[in-house]
């Protein structure tokens, strides 16, 4: 059963077992930030919290993040990960969220920034008055999917740069995934780990998940999950 947990005045995390999503409100709209992996009620839930018209806003599209996607007819998120939407059973018009674009649920700016690479249409949000990043999977402690279709280690060193970029806008980031929340100090981390491993500097240990063997790479503030090298 999910657990809800205030985080302030006007926002809200839903943890629901290993991943977590949010709803965010204004002072006109409201935004649910990804629907959990097991919460096909994700809008009752948003909506027993707030009377406000709601948006539904994915910051990718892996099944984890889009289980209440039924309940709504039109999803937020950048056009690159329709498919892997798509591929997940996700339903419903797609409203294409581009990097920098503005979303104002009324008092309350949320910024688009499009971060590739954990998957195609990866984005992150910018609450700009609350000054704290959303990062999805892309910015966590825990250990960041990169096998699989549609990821793509050699690209999300430069996303994670972009956001460094910003690094003055914002004091937390708000993830998916493990701890909540962490610092921006994790994400010069983030592509020290991830350039180690393109250069074939990381030694990783055999794991499996959902049922394929991969590589783990574990450092001392996250980990990556890699296919095996190709015989």
């Amino acid at each position: 059963m999910s657990e809800i947990i205030r985080i302030n005045e006007n926002s809200w995390r839903i943890e629901d077992g290993h991943v977590r999503f949010f709803l965010l409100c204004g002072s006109e709209r409201a935004a649910l930030i990804d629907s959990g992996m097991d919460t096909p009620d994700a809008r009752s839930i948003a909506e027993s919290l707030t009377a406000l018209p709601l948006i539904m806003i994915y910051t990718h599209a892996d099944r984890d993040h889009i289980s209440g996607h039924a309940a709504f007819d039109k999803a937020w998120m950048n056009p690159a990960e329709e498919e892997n939407f798509r591929r997940a059973g996700g339903t419903g018009e797609i409203v294409p969220l581009e990097d920098g674009d503005v979303i104002d649920l009324g008092g309350r700016p949320l910024r688009i920034i499009h971060i590739p690479g954990h998957t195609p249409g990866s984005i992150a949000l910018l609450d700009v008055n609350g000054r704290f990043l959303i990062g999805g999977d892309s910015v966590q402690d825990g250990n960041i999917y990169m096998f699989g279709p549609m990821r793509d280690l050699g690209i999300y060193p430069a996303s994670m740069r972009r956001l460094l970029e910003l690094s003055d806008l914002y004091d937390e980031v708000w993830p998916s995934h493990g701890s909540f929340p962490v610092s921006p100090e994790l994400i010069p981390q983030l592509i020290e780990g991830a350039e180690k491993i393109l250069a074939g500097e990381a030694e990783g240990t055999l794991f499996e998940a959902h049922g394929n063997p991969i590589l783990l790479f574990r450092f001392p503030f996250a980990g990556f999950l890699r296919p095996l090298p190709e015989e």
